[in-house]
């Protein structure tokens, strides 16, 4: 049987934060930068629709697994939920802008479908994959405070905010497949989860590639000179898809656990940065009280 070898002092902590509500977000928020602005964005978009099938394939498999699991697969609910709310929010400052971001949802959408129909541990799978995604990014967008230079302070803080608890949550999915799989061979459970990751990793960077090219043609930039510079910013300066890539490496690896590496300490560091972007709604709420 295959053992979870999350931190047993981890503390999976649900953190009710809202931002940029009552304020008018740049249309490119992020250093004035189309490029840069197209990632987040497109990313953006994924999640309300992505996290909520995140949330029902673990929780097809939380019954029988053990006290701190079960706590943790709660937490990790809780956290996505939240995660969901404030994206939405989000996006509506992305429509506020002038773009329609339909196609996007209809690659999100028709990404979902493959999925109608599947056994339950499929799904799980999927979702243990693409957390593993949206933790190795969390990390490096804390890490390297280049990412989110420059941008306008509310969304900053949302997507520092995301991150880390996507840090905070990133063993969950992959423990709640150990806990599924437990009975399986160990060379069953890699064959499928390889599979699987590298299904995923095609099916993820084929629908961002989609979503930022068709963000920046709505703001007139398209041809080979935009793609070579979409290019440049996601895998040479600052390189989000570079930088991740020994990270996603290793997810192949004998005795793989995404917490193999320990990065909490980024989760103070994310903290200390978004906690003056919340500090007015508890002003208000104080002034309220």
């Amino acid at each position: 049987m295959a053992k979870a070898t999350s931190p047993a002092d981890l503390t999976i902590t649900p953190r009710d934060l809202r931002f940029g509500r009552g304020q008018k977000m740049g249309r490119w928020w992020l250093n004035n930068d189309p490029y840069a602005t197209a990632f987040f964005n497109a990313l953006s978009v994924t999640f309300p629709k992505g996290e909520g099938y995140f949330i029902d394939s673990v929780r097809q498999f939380r019954d029988g697994t053990s006290p701190k699991l079960t706590a943790e697969i709660n937490a990790f609910i809780k956290q996505e939920v939240v995660h969901t709310r404030e994206h939405v929010a989000f996006n509506r400052h992305v429509t506020d802008q002038g773009y329609d971001v339909t196609l996007l949802e209809q690659h999100v959408d028709e990404a979902l479908a493959l999925t109608k129909g599947r056994p339950a541990i499929a799904n799980l799978a999927a979702t243990m994959a693409l957390e593993h995604f949206t933790a190795i990014i969390a990390h490096e967008l804390i890490a390297t405070p280049a990412h989110l230079a420059g941008g306008e302070q509310q969304p900053a803080a949302l997507w520092r905010w995301h991150a880390a608890e996507e840090i905070e949550h990133k063993g969950v999915a992959y423990d709640t497949w150990l806990h599924a799989t437990r009975d399986w061979p160990r060379f069953t459970r890699w064959r499928v989860k390889a599979i699987v990751m590298l299904l995923t990793t095609f099916k993820f960077f084929e629908g961002r590639r989609k979503g930022m090219l068709e963000l920046l043609r709505q703001d007139g930039l398209s041809g080979p000179v935009v793609w070579a510079k979409l290019a440049w910013y996601v895998f040479g300066t600052p390189g989000m898809g570079r930088k991740v890539m020994g990270a996603w490496f290793s997810f192949f690896l004998p005795g793989f656990h995404p917490w193999n590496h320990d990065d909490r300490k980024l989760i103070a560091l994310a903290e200390s940065d978004y906690e003056a972007a919340v500090l007015p709604r508890a002003e208000r709420e104080l002034a309220a009280a």
